[in-house]
């Protein structure tokens, strides 16, 4: 009998050791966007690169905006979206995508919170971010508006979209609508 326990608990552990050696780690950031310019530039679409992390929910309910079927035709139309993972709790830093918080600081988003986004053409130039920024203000500056939900996040948002996609004004509407609704 014991020695049954023994050759059960050794399989036991070697099947649990290697489940853990077959997880595939997060990919490089830098991989993550590439990949999805490479797409974009094949599709004639822009990338929407989001950092997000598994407790916040205001990614939660960015993506739930993204995925909602009033404006997902709209986004899934004009745009590779695509996460990085950063800033996740000690737990779950495995989740993190290597490079993506250094990825986020050159573009301006270290102390701006999350989910934080930019927008991307497909030869990789920046087209614009989720700060809103008043009248002279450098890119280091501005206020991250995340998930958009009050009217200024929102029409920030929009004017974005207007800058990165042909969007007609029935869109804009729509979008405002499904966005709006996050402020309750």
């Amino acid at each position: 009998m014991r020695r049954l326990l023994l050759v059960t608990g050794l399989c036991a552990l070697f099947f649990l050791k290697a489940a853990g050696q077959t997880a595939t780690a997060p990919l490089p950031a830098g991989e993550v966007l590439a990949a999805a310019l490479k797409t974009a530039g094949q599709e004639k679409k822009h990338v929407l690169l989001m950092f997000h992390a598994s407790w916040c929910v205001w990614c939660h309910r960015m993506d739930t905006s993204l995925n909602d079927p009033a404006v997902k035709p709209f986004f899934d139309k004009n745009y590779v979206i695509t996460h990085l993972v950063v800033l996740e709790s000690a737990g779950k830093k495995h989740l993190e995508n290597p490079g993506a918080e250094a990825l986020m600081e050159k573009y301006n988003g270290k102390g701006q919170g999350i989910p934080f986004w930019l927008v991307f053409d497909p030869q990789g130039n920046l087209i614009a971010d989720s700060k809103i920024r008043t009248a002279g203000q450098g890119p280091g500056e501005g206020e991250n508006c995340g998930c958009p939900a009050v009217e200024k996040e929102v029409s920030y948002f929009i004017s974005v979209l207007k800058k990165s996609s042909s969007i007609s004004e029935t869109e804009q509407e729509i979008i405002r609508k499904r966005f709006r609704e996050n402020d309750h």
